[in-house]
C-alpha cells in the first residue's frame, strides 16, 4: 500500500468550531498542525501519495503543506463543490488515485487522534481477502455510536444505528475511521451524490455478499470532535500517550517552543503546549493546556485543560478551567472562567468580572 485519502473537514470528520480564526485542522496540536501528525504517520507506515478530499478551505491547507515534499510525500487536493458525505468524498477523488483495482487504498478521517498500527491493518486487510477492512475500536459506553458486530474470524455481521435500550447494545466496538479499501470497490460507490459509508456502502457491500473484516485495535484513540478533545490530544501527543513522528521534540509533561519566554519559577506540567513568542508569567500554573502564538499568561494565572489562542492575554491571577479563550481575547486579573466555557476572538473581559466559586 502506497497510497491514502485523507477526509478533512467533511461530514464524516464532525469538525466543530474551536473559537480560533484558524480552521480547526490547522489549529496546532503538540506544535504543529493537527493534520501534520496524521500525514506523518502515514508516511511512516509507508504511504507516499495521499489525497486530501476536503469540503472547505482547501485553500488554507495547500499553501502549508504544498505539495508534501517536506513531509516525504505527494499530495493532491480536491474539493467538494457541495458536501458529499463520506462515501461521497471517497468516490469524488477517485480519478486521482493511481492503485490498480486490486490494490488497497488507506482511508482515515481528519478529526480522528489515533495510535492505529496502520501496517497491521493493511496486513489484516491482505490475509483475510476482505473487499474493504475496518479499524474497529472499544469503547465504554457505545450509546453514542453505531455498532460493528464482527464473528470469531473478525468478520463483520452487520452495521447498526446508535442502540436505544440495553438489549440492543451487542457489542461494545465502534467504526474508528479509518478504513482499507480495495481500489476497485472505492469505483463501485455512486458518484455526484452525498452517500454514507456506515448507511449505505457498507451495509450495501455486506448484502451483495462483499467481505469486510474488522481489525480491533486497542490503541489510544480520540474523536476530536469538541474543543476539551482537542486539548486533551494535544497533551497527550506531548505526553508521549498517543504516538506521532511530528511532535517537535521529545515526549514529556511540557512542550516549550523556541522563542516561547518562561518565568524560572512558573511550573508547567500535563502535556502543556507553549507556542512561538507566547509569554509565561512568574508563579503561573499551566497544567494540560495548549497555550498558542504569542499569547501571554500574566502572573500567578492558574491554568487547566484549556486553549489559549494565539494572541490572547490571561490577566494575572485569573483562573481557567475547561476554557477555550479565542485568538486575541483578553481576559483581566482576577477572574475565573470554568466548565468548558469559550472566549470569542477578540472578546475583552474586564478585571474580576467573572466568578464561578462561592467568595466564602
Amino acid at each position: 500500500m502506497t497510497e491514502a485519502i485523507l477526509l478533512v473537514g467533511g461530514k464524516g470528520t464532525r469538525l466543530r468550531p474551536l473559537t480560533m480564526r484558524t480552521p480547526k485542522p490547522m489549529v496546532p496540536a503538540a506544535g504543529v498542525p493537527f493534520l501534520t501528525h496524521q500525514l506523518a504517520r502515514a508516511r511512516a507506515a509507508g504511504v507516499e501519495h495521499i489525497v486530501l478530499a476536503t469540503s472547505y478551505l482547501a485553500e488554507v491547507f495547500e499553501p502549508y503543506f504544498g505539495d508534501g515534499s517536506a513531509l516525504g510525500l505527494h499530495l493532491e487536493y480536491v474539493t467538494e463543490e457541495e458536501p458529499l458525505g463520506t462515501g461521497g468524498a471517497i468516490r469524488n477523488v477517485a480519478e486521482r488515485l493511481h492503485s490498480a483495482p486490486g490494490e488497497p487504498v488507506l482511508i482515515f478521517n481528519g478529526d480522528i487522534l489515533t495510535g492505529l498500527d496502520i501496517r497491521a491493518l493493511v496486513d489484516t486487510h491482505r490475509t483475510s481477502g476482505a473487499d474493504v477492512s475496518l479499524h474497529l475500536t472499544r469503547v465504554e459506553d457505545p450509546r453514542a455510536f453505531g455498532l460493528v458486530p464482527t464473528d470469531g474470524t473478525g468478520r463483520v455481521t452487520a452495521f447498526l444505528e446508535k442502540p436505544q435500550t440495553p438489549e440492543e447494545i451487542v457489542t461494545d466496538q465502534v467504526n474508528a475511521g479509518a478504513y482499507v479499501f480495495n481500489r476497485s470497490v472505492i469505483d463501485t460507490i455512486p458518484a455526484g451524490r452525498p452517500v454514507s459509508v456506515e448507511r449505505e456502502t457498507f451495509p450495501g457491500l455486506l448484502a451483495d455478499g462483499a467481505h469486510l473484516q474488522g481489525m480491533v485495535d486497542s490503541t489510544y484513540w480520540l474523536d476530536l470532535g469538541t474543543p476539551q478533545a482537542f486539548v486533551r490530544g494535544s497533551a497527550d501527543l506531548v505526553l508521549g500517550r498517543a504516538p506521532s513522528p511530528a511532535v517537535p521534540g521529545r515526549c514529556g509533561e511540557r512542550l516549550v517552543l523556541d522563542s516561547a519566554e518562561v518565568a524560572p519559577d512558573a511550573k508547567l506540567g500535563g502535556g502543556t503546549v507553549v507556542g512561538a513568542r507566547a509569554s509565561i508569567g512568574a508563579g503561573a500554573r499551566i497544567d494540560g493546556s495548549a497555550v498558542l502564538e504569542g499569547a501571554v499568561v500574566e502572573d500567578g494565572a492558574r491554568i487547566r485543560d484549556s486553549l489559549i489562542g494565539a494572541g490572547a492575554r490571561i490577566g494575572a491571577r485569573t483562573v481557567l478551567e475547561g476554557a477555550v479563550i479565542g485568538d486575541g481575547a483578553r481576559v483581566g486579573a482576577d477572574n475565573e472562567l470554568r466548565d468548558g466555557i469559550r472566549i470569542w476572538c477578540d472578546a475583552e473581559i474586564p478585571a474580576g468580572s467573572i466568578r464561578f466559586s462561592s467568595d466564602a
